[in-house]
This record gives structure tokens, sequence and C-alpha cells, in this order.
């Protein structure tokens, strides 16, 4: 199948009431591995490029220094590497761009083959939110392009994006929020944050999701809230990290438990990133215990000195400059390599397909309609969504 935009899949998610996971890649092999993982469970996928991750995927090893023109040739890759993988799937698949800065960040990735983009202007004042995100709607929706806007501020950091502290989202201004932009799909702060370090036994104030969509169903809004900042930070791989020579510390995610009783107040798409990561380098560190003879390998003997030399790490994006070509176009993966990449499809799948089970996508694939982005931008345009 070809990729499709996001507003069909969350449709079948709010009618059928589940969650869809949203897994976040930074190489060409977790592309890969996330499409493989849904196939397996026959769910639709959503995978997300950030906005700093198309930077890497674009060449730009210090991705927080990231140009336009880096994300432009990132974003034209992943897109490239996703569509490759979804040709000949079963499922329906959806690239999305996750916490675009600005709307030159997602006119670049919609132009590079993105699907989907969120306009993140959560850090400004509502009328200036607004504003932007309706600038991106316009662009988006003329292209097929499903939109995602963001309300609310949730703490914590995650590449570009930071925040000391939550403030949860009014339900009455989501309300108008998705009445003056005409989003497809709006991110609440209701208690979750970016990053690792979430603190322990978080509550989720699940209230703000049921209220922000009983007053949608009143007003008869289509729309679909997201949950960002949810990874859940399995213990055990923290635990197998510095039981390997990570030194990860004060790491601490969303429980599954809050997560699922997140679904029923209507929370349809659910933003992973950190679990990934961190089972992607447990998985690295743990080849180079396995076979220590790789530490010196002429290949991939440079991505363990980086292991080696930034043990606090857990972004795999630190330790991959070496094999840069096969991050991003998939080239070179052999030899030792290959010992690399799998590692890392290895650990997208474990990451990936227990939070599929726990959202309850498994077997959803056929209910998604296929939409072409064609398809999509006469129906936006017709106001038939």
């Amino acid at each position: 199948m070809s990729l499709i935009p996001l507003r069909p899949v969350l449709d079948a998610a709010q009618a059928h009431g589940y969650a869809q996971g949203a897994f976040n890649v930074n190489a060409v092999a977790q592309a890969e591995a996330v499409i493989a993982v849904h196939e397996m469970f026959r769910s639709p996928a959503i995978l997300q490029g950030a906005d700093l991750a198309n930077a890497f995927m674009g060449g730009r090893t210090d991705f927080a220094n990231g140009t336009l023109e880096d994300k432009k040739r990132g974003a034209k890759n992943i897109a490239d590497a996703v569509k490759r993988f979804a040709q000949d799937s079963p499922i329906p698949v959806v690239l999305h761009l996750d916490h675009g800065r600005d709307f030159d960040a997602c006119a670049a990735a919609i132009q590079g083959g993105y699907t989907s983009v969120m306009i993140d202007g959560s850090s400004l004042p509502f009328d200036q939110n607004v504003e932007l995100t309706r600038e991106v709607v316009r662009y988006a929706h003329e292209r097929g392009v499903s939109v995602e806007g963001e309300l609310g501020i949730l703490a914590g950091v995650e590449d570009h994006v930071f925040a000391a502290n939550s403030t949860y989202t009014n339900p009455l201004s989501a309300v108008e929020f998705f009445q003056k932009t005409g989003v497809d799909a709006l991110a609440i702060s209701y208690g979750t944050m970016h990053g690792a370090s979430k603190g322990k036994d978080v509550k989720l104030r699940r209230e703000i999701p049921i209220a922000i969509r009983e007053c949608m169903d009143h007003a008869g809004i289509k729309g679909a809230l997201v949950s960002h900042g949810s990874s859940t930070v399995p213990r055990y791989i923290v635990d197998e990290i510095n039981a390997l020579g990570g030194d990860v510390q004060n790491a601490h995610g969303i429980s599954k438990e809050e997560l699922r009783a997140a679904i029923p107040c209507g929370i349809r798409k659910i933003n992973v990133d950190t679990d990934i990561r961190l089972a992607v380098t447990r998985n690295l560190r743990e080849l180079f215990r396995d076979r220590p003879e790789l530490k010196t390998d002429s290949r991939i003997g440079p991505v363990w000195e980086l292991l080696d030399a930034r043990r606090e790490a857990f972004d795999p994006r630190v330790f991959l400059p070496p094999i840069m070509d096969t991050v991003m176009y998939g080239t070179g993966d052999e030899g030792t390599v290959a010992l690399v990449t799998d590692a890392m499809r290895r650990g997208v799948k474990e990451a990936v397909g227990t939070l599929i089970v726990e959202f309850g996508s498994v077997g959803r694939a056929p209910l998604v309609e296929q939409v072409s982005l064609e398809e999509m931008a006469r129906r936006y345009k017709a106001g038939e969504v």
C-alpha cells in the first residue's frame, strides 16, 4: 500500500474505541522494523520523524543545529525509506512529523513525502498558536496532508522541546482551537511529560480528555486527541543498560495501566520515543559485551567508542554517526554493520510490539479506509471531514 494521511487512521480509532501508537524513528532500519512489527499484529502503523530527526537523517550529526536544508534532505530520506517498506505492506502506514517548530519545517516535511505533520505552537499565546496552526492547516490540507496541533504545555525535554512546568489544557479552549484551526488532531496536556524522567507513579488527569471529548461531541466537532510524552520507560531495560555499563538515572515513565485507562477517555494517538531509544541502546551495549572483538572492528568499533564515552546517553543518534550512510539510506548494511542494524531492529520490535497490544490496535488494519492524498485533498476542500 502507498502511504496514507493520518486522518483515516484516527477516524477508525475513534469509531472503534482504541488508541493508535505513534513511534519515532531515526534510521532506515528503525523504520523497517516499525512497519514489520505492525504487519505481524495486523495493526495500522504511524511512524514519526521529529523535526530534529529530519536534520539527523539529512546528515547533520549535531542535529540540534540542523538547518532547513538539512531537514529537507532528511525528510526525503526517511520518506523514501518508509515508502519503500510500505509499498508492498498489507497494512496502512502513515509518516507523521513530530513537533514541527514552524511553518517552514512542516512544509519541508510535506515536500519530502510526509503524509501528516504536527505544528507545535503550544509555547505561543493562544491567538498566535491559532494563526500559525491555521496557516499550516491551509497549506497541508490543500495537499491532502493531515495536521496535528498542540494546546497546553508538557514539562520535560525532547530534542528542542523544553518546559520546566506543565500547563494543563483548558477543555473550552481546546474546542475553540479545533473550530478556529480545522486541525485533524490535538495534542493535549493532561499529566504526561517529555523525556525519560517523568517522575514516579504519575497519575494522568483523565478528566481533561473526558471534558474535551464531551465538549467536542456537543459542538459536533470531529477530531482526535493525542497523548504526547507517553513512553513507559521499562524499568527492566533501564536496569539492563546500567548493568551493561550505562549510567541512566532518574528514569521513570507513564505506566501502561495509566495509558490504558486514558483510552476510553478519548485518547486516540499515543506518542512513544524514549522506549525505543532505551531498547536499541541496551541491544547495542549487549552486542559489544557478547562480541568484544567488535570493539576494535574498523567499521563499528567507533560505535562502541561513543557508547563507552557517553555512558549516560540512551539516544542512539549519539552512537550512530560512524555508520551514517546506513542510517540515512540503508546502504552498507552488511558484515559487522548488519550486526548493529539487527540489534536496532530487535530493540524497536520489542518496544513497539508490546505497546501495539497494550493500546488495542491489534487486528485493526482492515478498519482503516485507504484514502490517497489526492482524495483527502478533495474531501478537505469540499468540507467533508
